[in-house]
C-alpha cells in the first residue's frame, strides 16, 4: 500500500525559506517520477516541481531559481526547498509520485502560508 506523507509547512514571513518533506512507503523514490503540486484558494492545482526517474527536473516559471526538488533514496523521501518565498507562493503544497502502469499517488498536503 502507498502512503505519501508530507511535512514542513508553516508560517513564514516574505524571502524566507522553508523546506518540505515527502516520506514515501510502498514506493520507491529512486525508481518512479516525482512531483510537487500546490493550490491555492479558490484556484487550480498546479505543478510546481517534477523529477523523472532518471533524476531530471522541471520547474514552473514562477518559481524558477527559488525552488529545487531533490530526493533522499536511502530515506525514501522527496524534498522540495523553497527560498526567497513570496505570499503568491501560499498554498496547500501536495506531493505526487506516478507509479507502475502510470497510477498516480498524492499525499495529504501541508499549507505553506507567507506573510508580507
Amino acid at each position: 500500500q502507498v502512503q505519501l506523507v508530507e511535512s514542513g509547512g508553516g508560517l513564514v514571513q516574505a524571502g524566507g525559506s522553508l523546506r518540505l518533506s515527502c516520506v514515501a512507503s510502498g514506493i520507491s523514490t529512486g525508481t518512479n517520477a516525482w512531483g510537487w503540486y500546490r493550490q491555492a484558494p479558490g484556484k487550480q492545482r498546479e505543478l510546481v516541481a517534477s523529477m523523472s526517474n532518471t533524476g531530471n527536473t522541471n520547474y514552473a516559471d514562477s518559481v524558477k531559481g527559488r525552488f529545487a526538488i531533490s530526493r533522499d533514496n536511502a530515506k525514501n523521501t522527496v524534498y522540495l526547498q523553497m527560498n526567497g518565498l513570496k505570499p503568491e507562493d501560499t498554498a496547500v503544497y501536495y506531493c505526487n509520485a506516478i507509479g507502475f502502469l502510470g497510477r498516480v499517488y498524492w499525499g495529504q498536503g501541508t499549507q505553506v502560508t507567507v506573510s508580507s
